[in-house]
């Protein structure tokens, strides 16, 4: 007996690998898109701060720019310095 496979269709998925479900600023999950985006994925990456707090880059960056004097992260108020 021989099939024939007259179509197929891939599915695939993916995760970000973070200690948290969901970004601590926007509060949504790492992995849709933050509120500025409207693809999740390459455009919306995580960033980690040495706190090891992780949020959507674009969200972190907003919270950056709004502090009035020293950069702190927003979850444990450590200084914020990207994990290199």
């Amino acid at each position: 007996m021989k099939v024939k496979i007259n179509s197929w269709r891939g599915v695939a998925t993916w995760r970000w690998i973070a200690n948290d479900d969901n970004c601590g600023i926007c509060r949504m999950a790492f992995d849709a898109s933050c509120p500025d985006c409207k693809v999740p994925g390459d455009d919306c990456p995580l960033v980690w701060g040495k706190c090891s707090h992780c949020f959507h880059i674009h969200c972190i960056m907003k919270w950056l720019n709004s502090q009035q004097t020293s950069l702190l992260c927003p979850m444990c108020r450590q200084e914020w310095k990207f994990k290199g």
